[in-house]
C-alpha cells in the first residue's frame, strides 16, 4: 500500500521521495516555479489555503527548516500553529498517536512533522483521518524529501535538465537523510551518474545499490563533476567515533577552491545548511560565484507552498 499516493496516482502524503513518480516531482518543481514570483512581490500572499490548518509539529528542533514551513503556509494564507513538543503531553508520556488524535479533533488540515525517529511521519500518515495531509519535514536518518525537492528545483534552475548530469553527494553519507532522498530524486530524474563521496565509516552498507558510485578519495570522485552537493556532518546521529576530529575530514574531504578546480569549470556547489564553515566547505567556495547555496534557502519556501497546495488539491 502506498500511503503517499491516492488510487488515481494523486499525492495525499510527501513522506519520501522513494517509489514517487518522475511525473509527481516534475509536478511540484513545476508549481514551485509558478510560485517564484510570489515571493518577489511587495504582497506575498495568495489565498490558496485560505482557512486551512496547519499544523508545525517538530520533535526534532530545526529553526531553518520549521521557519520555511511556516513562511510558505503563510504566504498561502493558512492558519499555522507551531507545536513546542518539549512541553507538550508527548513529553509528559503521552503516546504519539494520542497527541495525532487530539490535534486532529481540533480541526487540523496538515501537519508537518520532523522527528529523531525514521517512520514517525509514516506512522502518523497511516492512522489520521482521509482529509488530513502529512508532509515529512525529516525523520531520523531516513528521508527529508521537501529538502531534496527543493535541491532538484535548483539543479534545474541553474543546469536547466537533469539528462547528462554527474552529481556528486560529498560527506556523511550515512547518516544524512538529505542524502537519501536526494539519491532517489536524481535517480528518479535521470541524472546520468550519481556520486557519493565519503570515508568508509561514513557510508551506509551496500549504498551502491541505491545505483550510485563510490568514491573514497575526494580527488577522484569530484573529476568533471556537473554539481556537488556537500553534506553537514551529522555528529548528533553518530553513535561512537567515526572520525578523529573535524579538522582531519576537512583536511580529507572539505570543499576547498583547489579540489573544486577538478569539477567542470561552470560547476554549482550547494549546500542543505547550515553550514559548518572549515569543516564542509571553505568560506572561499561557500560564497564564491560557483555557490548556489543561499538561493537554495530562497527556492524552499516556493518548494514548500508548492507541496502544500498540492496536497490541499489547490495547486496553480
Amino acid at each position: 500500500m502506498n500511503l503517499q499516493l491516492s488510487r488515481t496516482g494523486e499525492m495525499r502524503h510527501l513522506l519520501t521521495i522513494e517509489g514517487l513518480p518522475k511525473q509527481v516531482i516534475y509536478d511540484v518543481l513545476d508549481a514551485a516555479e509558478s510560485f517564484m514570483p510570489v515571493t518577489k512581490r511587495d504582497v506575498k500572499k495568495v489565498p490558496l489555503l485560505r482557512g486551512k490548518t496547519i499544523f508545525n509539529l517538530f520533535f526534532e528542533s530545526s529553526t531553518r527548516t520549521r521557519t520555511t514551513f511556516e513562511i510558505a503556509a503563510k504566504r498561502l494564507s493558512a492558519d499555522v500553529i507551531n507545536i513546542n513538543v518539549g512541553t507538550s503531553a508527548v513529553a509528559k508520556g503521552e503516546s504519539l498517536l494520542d497527541t495525532i488524535a487530539n490535534l486532529s479533533a481540533m480541526n487540523a488540515d496538515m501537519f508537518v512533522v520532523r522527528h529523531g525517529q525514521s517512520g514517525a511521519p509514516h506512522l502518523i500518515a497511516k492512522y489520521v483521518p482521509p482529509h488530513i495531509n502529512v508532509i515529512n519535514a525529516g525523520d531520523g536518518s531516513h528521508a527529508h524529501p521537501t529538502q531534496a525537492l527543493l535541491d532538484m528545483y535548483t539543479i534545474r534552475y541553474f543546469k536547466k535538465k537533469f539528462e547528462g548530469l554527474r552529481v556528486a553527494i560529498v560527506g556523511d553519507i550515512s547518516h544524512s537523510r538529505v542524502a537519501r532522498s536526494q539519491i532517489h530524486a536524481l535517480t528518479t530524474l535521470g541524472a546520468s551518474e550519481v556520486r557519493v563521496i565519503a570515508p568508509k565509516t561514513l557510508l551506509p552498507a551496500n549504498v551502491e545499490n541505491l545505483g550510485v558510485s563510490v568514491y573514497n578519495d575526494i580527488a577522484l570522485g569530484l573529476q568533471e563533476v556537473d554539481v556537488i552537493i556537500m553534506l553537514r556532518l551529522q555528529r548528533e546521529r553518530m553513535s561512537g567515533v567515526n572520525l578523529p576530529s573535524s579538522q582531519e575530514f576537512y583536511s580529507a574531504y572539505g570543499l576547498t577552491q583547489k579540489r573544486l578546480s577538478l569539477a567542470k569549470s561552470d560547476a554549482i556547489v550547494m549546500h542543505p545548511g547550515p553550514i559548518n564553515r572549515g569543516v564542509e566547505i571553505e568560506s572561499l567556495v561557500a560564497d564564491g560565484r560557483s555557490s548556489v547555496i543561499l538561493p537554495q534557502v530562497t527556492f524552499g519556501i516556493a518548494i514548500r507552498m508548492a507541496v502544500m497546495s498540492i496536497l490541499a488539491g489547490q495547486a496553480k
